[in-house]
């Protein structure tokens, strides 16, 4: 019985001799070193064993991610915006778009952008084996994008590396093109558990987001290479959280209807974030010469970021200042600022035009040229959304509610709507703060707002 049940996926690793040592095709280890190797171990154990070895790898090149956007950041803040004025922030969005574009198209010769719409078009054709290259490409140009300026994420960069990786040591181990797939789809996952500190929240990716995990073998070593990513990149970080959330106080059952309330209000918000960023994408996509693309792009990105300065990079600072009780950030070095406005209503307004401009920011960063994800912007939204609401609640209803617990509510229900996958978003913000009790209420805003969502896109 126990064989039956692995013998689908464990068909994909070649024995000595067997039908799959003829396709087994690259692989740098000699075969004596190779089946000496797989001697000791059964081939269940083998696949996990390989997912394990890609998801420390993966956990690694996400770390050395976000190090790289953060030194690119800190050269673009405080080295040229620091010393000239922050006008800079107008033409910096530009070169990151430049650099990352001018690199993909004459260093690779390809486009990386989309990484996760790439990776579901590869395991839709049944593609199965990705080059070296992109085991690092992404990286770089995600870098460059989003450490000049850029306002999305780090995700789809990672996902896509990481599903590079794990093909590639399955590649290196020889296994044939049914484990490749595997190793694919669990180095995806292991993308996105490393760069969230999220191991759940990386696999549910893999099963909402790109379909792939219905074998018992296959969602093993999904989850096996999500834990070894998600613990590897929270090490090398210093076993610190991705967002921090300090300040939560336990959830409130009389707070019900006002958590439905913002739910529904998230999930129409929702479908205007992905009507605009669809619209977006569409409208760049119809530009013939990609320096059209790179100018146009650039230009609405510096202008947004100068004007609201919290839309620069992926926002996981600004998050984290709205959840401590801090939301003046969000209008930090703003040309807002010099509006003859009382500061409560002149926050107010910065963070109603940050929502109303995120999902051009983004689309504008991975649609223009540029190489960047589009999740991590969906909590940033939901974060400003939940404060949003709050704040507008007490203002015109006289309901004191804990900004900072809508905030983080928010995040979970904006990436559930706009992403189209509620598990994954609960889970993700519940391990990038370290808040297991957030889980319920935010399981409560993910669900609502996704059937808000879902049902505004139908009806229209």
């Amino acid at each position: 019985m126990e064989g039956k049940m692995f013998q689908q996926v464990s068909a994909g690793i070649p024995a000595p001799g067997g039908a799959g040592a003829g396709r087994r095709g690259f692989s740098p280890v000699p075969e004596s070193l190779l089946y000496r190797l797989r001697g000791h171990f059964s081939e269940e154990v083998w696949l996990i064993l390989l997912a394990v070895l890609a998801g420390g790898v993966i956990g690694c090149a996400a770390w050395a991610l976000k190090w790289m956007i953060a030194a690119v950041s800190r050269f673009s803040i405080n080295g040229i915006a620091g010393r000239f004025g922050w006008w800079t922030m107008l033409l910096l969005p530009l070169v990151g778009v430049i650099l990352a574009s001018v690199f993909q198209r004459y260093v690779l010769r390809r486009e990386i952008y989309h990484g996760v719409d790439r990776l579901q078009a590869d395991f839709a054709a049944g593609r199965c084996r990705l080059p070296v290259v992109l085991t690092f490409s992404p990286l770089l140009a995600c870098a460059a994008s989003l450490g000049f300026g850029g306002s999305a994420g780090s995700e789809g960069p990672i996902a896509y590396a990481g599903a590079a990786i794990g093909n590639n040591v399955g590649r290196l181990f020889g296994i044939s093109d049914k484990g490749l797939s595997t190793m694919m789809a669990v180095g995806a996952g292991a993308g996105i558990a490393a760069i969230f500190k999220s191991p759940v929240g990386g696999a549910l990716f893999t099963l909402e987001c790109l379909g792939i995990g219905s074998g018992p073998l296959t969602a093993l070593a999904l989850f096996s290479g999500c834990v070894c990513a998600g613990l590897t990149s929270f090490a090398l970080s210093g076993f610190t959280p991705n967002i921090v959330f300090a300040s939560y106080t336990p959830f409130d059952w009389h707070l019900t209807l006002p958590l439905l309330a913002l739910a529904v209000f998230c999930g129409v918000y929702s479908a205007y974030y992905s009507a605009v960023m669809a619209r977006m994408t569409r409208w760049f996509e119809g530009m013939r010469s990609p320096w059209t693309r790179n100018v146009v792009s650039g230009a609405v990105i510096g202008l947004l970021v100068f004007t609201f300065p919290a839309l620069f990079g992926e926002g996981y600072g600004v998050i984290g200042e709205i959840l401590s009780g801090r939301p003046e950030a969000a209008v930090f070095r703003s040309p807002l600022l010099g509006l003859s406005l009382e500061p409560g209503t002149l926050l107010l307004a910065v963070c109603f035009g940050v929502m109303a401009v995120k999902a051009f920011a983004t689309s504008s960063t991975n649609s223009g040229g540029g190489v960047a994800g589009d999740f991590a912007p969906t909590l940033f939204a939901g974060a400003v959304c939940g404060y949003f609401f709050a704040r507008i609640a007490g203002a015109l209803f006289g309901i004191d509610l804990p900004a900072a617990d809508f905030a983080c509510y928010g995040m979970a229900a904006v990436m559930a709507g706009a992403v189209r996958a509620p598990l994954m978003a609960m889970f993700i913000v519940a391990e990038s703060t370290m808040r297991a009790d957030v889980l319920l209420p935010a399981a409560i805003a993910a669900v609502v707002s996704y059937a808000v969502t879902r049902l505004i896109q139908r009806a229209f």
